[in-house]
């Protein structure tokens, strides 16, 4: 720990023998990292980013073509997170399609909220 930056506290053995050790946390937590204030709420709940949506549509799919043989599939996903999706986790995108050995396909739902996506098989 003495090369450690942040501030941290150790307590001597107790009787029980057990040494207790706090660190202050250096950067944000995974919550305020993968996530958003939700806008139906006015931000007293969180919705994922459109950004973390993108990885977990990757997962879907890779989940998906492990279990079934499907030659295309269809994510059905809110505007931002397509939009995200063609743009800079195209590259990323394709790996997947090629990864999976089958073609994506992308269409907007209006109706969706962020975090919400649909993969369909076909």
């Amino acid at each position: 720990m003495a090369s450690d930056h942040a501030r941290h506290l150790i307590t001597p053995v107790s009787p029980l023998g057990l040494v207790e050790m706090t660190r202050k946390r250096t950067r944000e937590s995974l919550q305020h990292i993968l996530c958003e204030d939700c806008p139906s709420c006015d931000g007293r709940g969180f919705i994922l980013t459109a950004e973390t949506v993108c990885f977990e549509v990757f997962r879907e799919i890779i989940r998906q073509a492990r279990q079934f043989d499907f030659e295309e599939a269809l994510v059905l996903a809110h505007p931002d997170v397509v939009e995200l999706l063609l743009d800079e986790q195209a590259a990323g995108l394709a790996d997947i399609a090629e990864q999976a050995g089958t073609s994506i396909r992308l269409q907007t739902e209006a109706l969706y909220l962020k975090d919400q996506f649909d993969v369909v098989l076909m």
